[in-house]
């Protein structure tokens, strides 16, 4: 069982982490590490594999610290890449450190971004890339994030999950590429985002593999950009989706509007949950032709136990599947 955390009450720390290195014996880190956090009173996920560390954690302020102290002293992770911000709640039910393939799945196995990646653009200067017109923008995330927010005038993949990207660029890059399109006389840069930039080490170190020359991405991700860039100058419409209890973040990373749909994972918004196919821990109007009956009334039996347990001041085994999705 999970350490109780040393404090009830918010504000709690949270940290989404990444760093790409060599473990030679990845799996022998995995014990300490989930040792230390549970010590800590640590809850999130910690994704362990040979290319490195991924993950986003929660907890006090010096708990956090400490584990961020253990993972820089990991092999080459003294330049591990973190984001912090703040939670009024604790967004995880509980700690798990996995052992993985890959910190972020591509299933492009010669990929590493190592060796070979884009140009980093730091936040303040995104917006004058993203503008010129001879930049194309690409959000690498998935189509339910996308729907939530993104930057102005970027296209979106419309994948279900990150391991349809190489397929989506492939099929699509003549397209997107084609220096004869119309007003166009060269071959376009391409600029690419994700939510803490994990993501586009991997697509940006995929693109300079297939060709592409002139390929930049955002440095710190979303996260980055909108802690740092003042609203009113700022080319994010919407909010962003984060993998935890939160659901989504605004400027300045304070918590967003959206909710979570405890059937599919996907994020609720308002309207969504005035609508008839909503039905809290159910259903909602993405998922609703998805399921079964049979389904739904397994989930509102397990809704209907998630809320005894709350009335009882407890969390419910159930509720742990809203930590399984990751970035």
């Amino acid at each position: 069982m999970d350490t109780p955390s040393p404090e009830t009450r918010g504000p709690w720390r949270v940290a989404a982490l990444y760093h790409f290195t060599r473990f030679e014996d990845f799996a022998s880190l995995r014990d300490p590490l989930d040792s230390l956090c549970r010590e800590q009173g640590i809850r999130g996920t910690l994704l362990l594999a040979s290319e490195g560390i991924n993950g986003t954690i929660a907890g006090t302020p010096g708990g956090i610290d400490k584990v961020l102290e253990h993972i820089r002293a990991l092999p080459g992770c003294a330049d591990l890449e973190v984001k912090l911000s703040t939670a009024s709640a604790m967004p995880f039910h509980r700690m798990k450190v996995r052992l993985k393939r890959e910190i972020v799945t591509m299933g492009e196995p010669d990929i590493d971004p190592r060796a070979i990646v884009g140009t980093y653009v730091d936040p303040q200067d995104w917006n004058a890339l993203i503008s010129d017109p001879d930049t194309i923008v690409i959000d690498t995330r998935n189509d339910y994030e996308v729907a939530v927010g993104t930057f102005v005038g970027a296209i979106d993949p419309k994948t279900a999950s990150f391991r349809d990207f190489p397929e989506w660029f492939r099929r699509e890059r003549a397209r997107l590429l084609d220096a004869s399109r119309p007003g166009n006389e060269k071959t376009p840069k391409v600029a690419m985002f994700c939510t803490g930039g994990i993501r586009c080490e991997k697509s940006t170190a995929f693109l300079k593999q297939e060709g592409v020359e002139e390929v930049y991405h955002l440095k710190g991700g979303i996260l980055k950009y909108l802690e740092t860039v003042p609203e009113e100058l700022s080319l994010w419409r919407g909010e962003c989706f984060v993998f935890d209890q939160r659901v989504t973040i605004g400027h300045g990373l304070v918590e967003g509007s959206y909710t979570l749909c405890h059937a599919c994972r996907r994020p609720v918004s308002a309207q969504d949950g005035a609508s008839p196919l909503y039905e809290a821990g159910v259903s909602c109007p993405a998922c609703h032709s998805e399921r079964t009956d049979e389904q739904r009334a397994s989930y509102r039996e397990r809704q209907r136990q998630e809320m005894l347990a709350a009335d009882r001041g407890q969390a419910h085994v159930g509720a742990v599947q809203a930590d399984d999705r990751s970035d």
